[in-house]
């Protein structure tokens, strides 16, 4: 089964503009991006329609390329914003851990300071990582029980790999993270669900994976002016569930993200 991740997105993105409608306002998410190149405006312009769709606002703030830290931080701590993104990668010179950290949890839809990420790995919220939320739906989609299977996470970013392997572990799954596939080839070949998250075109193909695998490929990467996974198309032979790319997760994940503002506003007005 190809998932068919448009749709699903789509499906995600109906059922939270109902929920963003009960709020009573359109929720506002800022995104701060600085010095962006051609790919990460295109990306953008994909959130501002999703956001759209969604039931609320994308407000794109973009800082110049001479911008420091504190520009970063003045911008996240403006007022206004129910939620706030700061759209990766940075500029080198910039210390990313920091201006992330800033984010203040109760706006931080992507899951990415320390205090929101600690918070979902020892399983304290309901607001997961963007990736992890769509891997969640694709394998619930699916009817992919995770309870006691041999599950392959490639690659250990905080992104993908970390967070990933840290749910399915919730899950039941016996999980293991791998850096060098040549050297856990056997390992993939007994491996009932393998997610993949490195971002090298092509990096697993169909000898390294049983029949019937499950195989979400959550690695994205450029090749040739596309955009491709890790997976080699092959791989779609021998997988029960895969996940193409472009396609696949990936617009799952900015659907879960969207989702997610609402899940933290919600809560917000809850408390207030």
């Amino acid at each position: 089964m190809i998932i068919d991740g448009r749709a699903i997105a789509a499906d995600l993105l109906r059922q939270t503009k109902q929920r963003a409608e009960r709020l009573g306002r359109v929720p506002l998410v800022r995104a701060i991006t600085c010095a962006p190149s051609p790919a990460t405006l295109s990306y953008l312009r994909i959130k501002e329609r999703r956001a759209e769709e969604a039931g609320m606002q994308l407000s794109v703030v973009t800082l110049p390329e001479t911008a420091t830290e504190e520009d970063f931080v003045e911008a996240i701590g403006a007022p206004g914003a129910d939620a706030v993104i700061v759209q990766l990668p940075l500029p080198e010179a910039l210390d990313t851990e920091r201006i992330v950290n800033s984010i203040p949890e109760h706006l931080d839809a992507d899951v990415l300071s320390d205090t929101s990420y600690s918070a979902f790995l020892h399983a304290e919220t309901d607001v997961l990582p963007p990736v992890v939320l769509a891997v969640k739906e694709i394998l619930e989609r699916s009817n992919v029980s995770l309870y006691e299977k041999k599950c392959v996470v490639v690659g250990s970013g905080k992104l993908v790999g970390r967070p990933v392997a840290s749910w399915l572990l919730r899950q039941g799954a016996q999980v293991l993270v791998v850096t060098s596939v040549e050297a856990s080839k056997q390992e993939l070949l007994n491996a009932d669900v393998v997610v993949l998250g490195v971002g090298k075109p092509g990096l697993i193909d169909s000898s390294f994976l049983k029949q019937d695998v499950v195989l979400i490929d959550a690695g994205t990467s450029e090749s040739g002016g596309q955009v491709v996974g890790d997976a080699h198309p092959s791989c779609a032979e021998v997988a029960s569930v895969f996940t193409p790319v472009p396609g696949g997760v990936g617009p799952i994940a900015v659907a879960c993200l969207f989702r997610n503002v609402v899940t933290l506003l919600e809560r917000t007005l809850q408390e207030s």
